[in-house]
């Protein structure tokens, strides 16, 4: 079964990018962007619905992360795809347990690449992201569990006897 979700990361910063320009709540900014073959993958939309949920309803803290490392910029002066980029790989790395921190900050920089709101954009979120994962890191508030993740420890293996 085949995830989708480079789409849906990209479905949801277009909703978040529409949600900065008028008035409408996410759930509908977002719903109408959905493939049917997004809809039609349980896998799919429980990563979607998690991510749009996770950004949702943890955005002040999304927020705090990034203008504490956004030196000398307003938030209002981020540019808006820019920030939601922010936003989104912050809530992987945050609420997204089984997605590795490497993925959420490569995947981020990758749709910076194709969404590029300034020639830098890449860079410019890969650096905040690389700033406050090395902070969460450090505060022990990144929580991974799996093959490839932070917490993992590899499961102890019982030797038996051959009969």
């Amino acid at each position: 079964m085949k995830t989708y979700r480079r789409q849906i990361r990209e479905k949801i910063l277009q909703a978040l990018y529409t949600l900065e320009l008028r008035e409408t709540d996410i759930e509908s900014a977002a719903g109408w962007l959905l493939t049917p073959e997004i809809l039609e993958d349980p896998n799919a939309m429980k990563f979607f619905n998690l991510l749009l949920k996770s950004i949702k309803d943890n955005r002040e803290e999304i927020d705090r992360y990034i203008a504490a490392h956004t030196f000398n910029w307003d938030m209002s002066r981020i540019a808006i795809i820019d920030k939601n980029i922010l936003r989104m790989a912050l809530a992987e790395l945050l609420y997204c347990e089984d997605i590795p921190p490497k993925v959420s900050i490569n995947e981020a920089i990758e749709i910076a690449k194709k969404f590029n709101s300034t020639d830098k954009s890449s860079k410019f979120v890969n650096g905040i992201l690389d700033a406050i994962f090395n902070e969460l890191k450090t505060e022990g508030k990144i929580k991974k569990n799996g093959r490839g993740l932070i917490n993992h420890s590899p499961a102890k293996v019982q030797k038996t006897e051959p009969e």
